[in-house]
């Protein structure tokens, strides 16, 4: 079975048990260079901070490898959380980004800071910054098209770039704000399923062409586990839902399998379960199968998947296996890339 729409790849960068950063960043480009092999449109890593398993922090910096060890695919943010920059350093970075490696840049958008407050601290923010969001949005924009809203301020690299901006979201905020702003929309579905429907529904209704896009563009994102067996791809959701209770729930205790097995059972594993609502687990074909469901039910003109096997060989292996259980099918709704 193919699906009916583009795929993508949100490469969380995760640093798993026994591994090292730079692994992490290894499979990173190793991932990005198998995805523009098989098809994928793009491939996105996102912001966060004070993360011992995440290795995406400088998003921007990984955003240039992968580019400089590619040559096709788009690459980009997804995203950006811009209340912990200002918009004229993030519009210079991706005006970089764009100079060197033109066509193939995406700026994908949060509100969130991505973090706790202690680290908001040491990064020097002011937790009010979300509520200038929409604002500095434009504001980088601006910088980006070569219409500066601050008289006398340019972005040198970025002035004219026009660098795609994405708005991410997991509310009804995001879905009226890119409506507003004509802007493509990305729904974080891969953690925060719960106003997906609602926020896209919102989205449709309220768009506004812009110069960027003259109709609606939803790009949904959905976790995948694919395997050569089911048992296999049941195996790994299995060690990826003790890690989340490990890293979420944890609180620097050691939890043993054992023990993340019985919180898994109980109220309180039910976080993981629920972030884990939207899942293609299986072989390709039950995967592939999955992915058109969802494609109907998060009416998306485009799929972000992130690939959750516990390994980066097994993630490798996932990626190969989607390709071939989908097609990678170009869709008559996808956005001029």
């Amino acid at each position: 079975m193919s699906v009916t729409v583009p795929l993508s790849i949100l490469d969380l960068a995760p640093i798993g048990p026994g591994e090292t950063a730079r692994e992490s960043l290894e499979g990173s480009v190793a991932l990005a260079r198998l995805a523009e092999a098989r098809g994928y449109r793009r491939v996105w890593y996102a912001e966060h901070h004070n993360m011992p398993r995440i290795a995406s922090s400088a998003t921007s910096v990984l955003i240039a490898h992968v580019a400089a060890n590619t040559s096709t695919i788009r690459v980009g943010a997804g995203g950006i959380m811009l209340p912990n920059h200002s918009p004229l350093t993030i519009a210079e970075q991706f005006g970089t980004l764009e100079t060197l490696h033109p066509g193939r840049i995406d700026l994908g958008l949060g509100r969130a800071p991505g973090t706790d407050e202690k680290t908001l601290y040491a990064l020097r923010r002011d937790p009010r910054s979300a509520e200038r969001f929409p604002y500095d949005v434009q504001e980088l924009q601006g910088y980006l098209t070569g219409r500066s809203l601050i008289p006398g301020v340019d972005a040198t690299p970025g002035k004219g770039t026009n660098v795609p901006l994405y708005i991410l979201g997991s509310s009804l905020f995001g879905a009226k704000l890119a409506a507003a702003l004509g802007l493509p929309y990305a729904f974080a579905s891969h953690f925060a399923p719960d106003a997906l429907q609602d926020a896209v529904a919102l989205y449709r209704r309220e768009f506004q062409p812009s110069e960027q896009l003259d109709r609606p563009y939803v790009i949904a994102a959905v976790n995948v586990i694919a395997a050569d067996t089911e048992e296999e791809a049941q195996r790994q959701l299995r060690i990826v839902k003790r890690q989340r209770v490990k890293w979420l729930l944890g609180r620097g205790q050691t939890i043993t399998d054992e023990q993340a097995d019985e919180i898994l059972a109980s109220p309180h594993g039910r976080q993981v379960e629920h972030m884990l609502r939207y899942a293609a687990v299986g072989t390709p074909a039950a995967v592939a199968e999955y992915l058109d469901w969802f494609t109907g039910h998060a009416d998306a003109d485009e799929l972000i998947v992130a690939h959750q096997s516990p390994t980066i060989e097994q993630r490798l292996r996932s990626v190969e296996l989607l390709a071939d259980g989908t097609g990678l099918a170009t869709s008559d709704r996808s956005l001029d890339s």
